[in-house]
């Protein structure tokens, strides 16, 4: 049962990783729905550079970078184009699907350069996951930083009369939030799961996005969802350690996703709108030109 639940923590750490990336993304108003072509991108390329240099953090570095730079390229197409976010998250996911299947097929395989050490039995980035969903919240919410960052989210005309500079907190945000993504997926590729395979993150990215309209946009409930679809998808792998017998394992590997479509059904009623779309940010995915 303890491994199962250390292994729930760490499945959850990535959901959190990158969910919170999207997080501040849209909390400045910029839609990126293309979490998991950034979570290849940090993955694979963060996997070949562990293999090659021999060196884990040279693999989580180049996972951050590359997410990074992805999170500029879709800031480039959705804040200096002001071309449509959808189209721009996607045009990344497909791009990522593709590209790492390529440049990755020769590592295919383990990694081979033995296992992270665990802190009280569980991944270090757990806890390191808890440090930033607590400094998010501080800065969201008691920094000016964070005021910028939200008033942007929630109209950006008001933000530029104030004083405030759109684009830059929009860039920095968007930069932050790719960030977060390559580094999910090379937590993903380097200490969750070290196996380099064929589209192995398996729709890991759609659920994080989900986490952050199911968390109504506050880092606390997101935590919360996150340990949720982290024990969800454990008991999908191993669902004999608790529920032995019931239902076949399939079933179960289907349970994330179908909570996933449940939740978003549920957020697009008119009762949840009404009931809970002040947390929504007003500007979210509207492009913005300054007049």
């Amino acid at each position: 049962m303890f491994e199962f639940l250390a292994r729930s923590l760490e499945a959850s750490t990535i959901f959190t990783l990158a969910a919170l990336g999207e997080l501040v993304g849209q909390r400045s108003g910029i839609l990126n729905v293309g979490v998991e072509g950034v979570m290849l991108f940090g993955a694979t390329l963060g996997f070949i550079a562990a293999q090659v240099t021999g060196s884990f953090l040279i693999g989580f570095l180049v996972g951050i970078l590359i997410g990074g730079l992805l999170g500029l390229l879709h800031g480039f197409f959705s804040i200096t184009l002001g071309g449509d976010q959808v189209v721009s998250g996607m045009g990344i996911w497909i791009f990522g699907f593709g590209l790492t299947t390529y440049i990755g097929n020769p590592f295919t395989g383990p990694l081979g350069m033995g296992r992270i050490p665990k802190l009280w039995g569980v991944s270090p980035f757990f806890y390191l996951s808890i440090m930033l969903i607590v400094l998010t919240r501080f800065v969201l919410t008691r920094t000016s930083l964070g005021l910028k960052i939200r008033s942007v989210g929630e109209n950006p005309a008001v933000a530029e009369v104030s004083g405030v500079n759109v684009t830059k907190i929009r860039y920095l945000c968007v930069t932050v939030s790719g960030m977060l993504m390559g580094f999910a997926g090379a937590v993903y590729s380097l200490d969750y799961n070290p196996v380099w395979n064929y589209n192995f993150l398996m729709g890991w990215g759609f659920i994080a996005l989900a986490l952050v309209f199911f968390s109504m946009w506050n880092p606390l409930i997101l935590l919360g969802g996150s340990l949720l679809f982290g024990a969800l998808w454990q008991l999908s792998l191993n669902p004999q350690l608790v529920l032995p017998g019931v239902l076949s394992r399939y079933v179960w590997r289907m349970a994330p996703f179908a909570i996933t479509v449940v939740v978003l059904m549920l957020m697009s009623t008119r009762w949840f709108r009404r009931r809970w779309g002040a947390a929504k940010p007003e500007a979210l995915a509207r492009p913005y030109a300054k007049e």
